[in-house]
């Protein structure tokens, strides 16, 4: 059971990621405050699915690859404590800021510094999740194909 969890948790993280990212780069070219404000509406709402599949794809990997795990397992496992990190200190503090204030309509520096700030932090998540995503494939694939000897 945790062999398809573990995936499904991990690839919904992933586009729930990708999808703030891209609606937020989306909304401010668009340049409509209406449209910025309904974005961030939404990443704070996404962060009720966010949250819980960024935990349960950790959660069931630490499970799936035990104590000390080494080789593939062992490097999918040093890079969630920054994915973790950097979405709990990071982009969950400026998803908060920056929504409220959008909410207030102030688009000032500060809100595009903060939003470049939100902007770069994902993609240094969407970056590490997505190695995780490419490493646990690779690691099924060795499985298949040693199941097939």
């Amino acid at each position: 059971m945790l062999k398809r969890i573990h995936p499904i948790a991990g690839l919904i993280g992933f586009l729930v990621i990708l999808t703030f990212w891209t609606s937020t780069v989306l909304s401010e070219l668009s340049g409509q405050a209406a449209v910025i404000v309904a974005v961030k509406t939404g990443v704070l709402w996404g962060m009720i699915l966010l949250i819980p599949s960024i935990a349960l794809a950790g959660g069931t990997g630490f499970r799936l690859a035990g104590p000390g795990a080494k080789g593939l397992a062992g490097t999918k496992q040093r890079r969630m404590p920054f994915i973790v990190a950097n979405g709990l200190l990071v982009l969950v503090p400026c998803a908060v800021f920056l929504h409220r204030l959008a909410v207030a309509g102030d688009f000032g520096e500060v809100f595009y510094a903060v939003q470049a700030v939100e902007l770069a932090a994902g993609l240094v998540n969407l970056t590490l999740m997505g190695l995780n995503i490419r490493d646990g494939l690779r690691m099924t694939k060795r499985r298949r194909s040693q199941k097939a000897r």
